[in-house]
């Protein structure tokens, strides 16, 4: 059941979501140089100077969320997901960091009343990397080490069939730039905007969602 939302509500939920991204500062990010945090505004600052809306940008910063969630969150998630072995036969979706983090964090997120679109784009971060490398050497090349590492566990680049079905998806471009935010948020040492200026933004965000339940 999706959670709706009152001005108070809204701020409880994002206080507790923005308290769970304080606690990545404390995280290393997957065997880069910088922590799960300093990575999360990174991508967002890119969204941001895109000029990418609001769903876009909140998307870019809580890409991650489910590597947050605590183990029974998680169990929990999976265990409602009827459709789990289809979805992982069409699209192998798991295996860095929390197993299907990207699934978790979409379910995670619909749950507390984000819109469908930020939803989709969190699920998609692992999947456009697959895209991405089925479609472009220079972007392969141009992976982390532990990017490249994690991609077999990822299922590998998509096949042939598997390019034509996700261009076909109506958010195929916000998915793709997403990944692109993604890879290059790794920067070590960049002083940029807290959490504390997206929280406004995500505040009425949650808002507008629960105003057209």
């Amino acid at each position: 059941m999706t959670t709706q939302h009152s001005l108070g509500s809204a701020q409880q939920t994002v206080e507790s979501i923005f308290a769970v991204l304080e606690e990545g500062s404390k995280k290393e990010y997957l065997g880069e140089d910088i922590s799960q945090l300093e990575h999360s505004l990174q991508a967002a600052q890119q969204a941001r100077d895109s000029q990418a809306d609001d769903e876009t940008v909140i998307a870019a910063l809580l890409h991650d969320i489910g590597q947050f969630c605590d183990g029974q969150t998680a169990m929990n998630i999976m265990a409602e997901a009827s459709d789990l072995n289809d979805k992982a036969a069409s699209t192998n979706t798991v295996k860095v960091g929390v197993k299907g983090h990207e699934y978790i964090g979409g379910q995670y997120l619909r749950k507390l009343g984000f819109s469908e679109k930020v939803a989709q784009l969190v699920e998609a971060h692992v999947v456009a990397k697959r895209y991405l490398t089925a479609t472009d050497k220079a972007y392969y090349d141009g992976l982390s080490s532990a990017s490249k590492a994690s991609l077999k566990y990822q299922g590998g680049p998509f096949s042939e069939d598997q390019v034509k079905e996700f261009e076909r998806d109506p958010l195929f471009k916000e998915k793709v730039q997403l990944r692109l935010w993604d890879d290059k948020a790794k920067v070590v040492g960049l002083d940029l905007p807290g959490l504390e200026s997206y929280k406004d933004m995500t505040i009425r965000h949650l808002q507008r969602e629960s105003l057209q339940q």
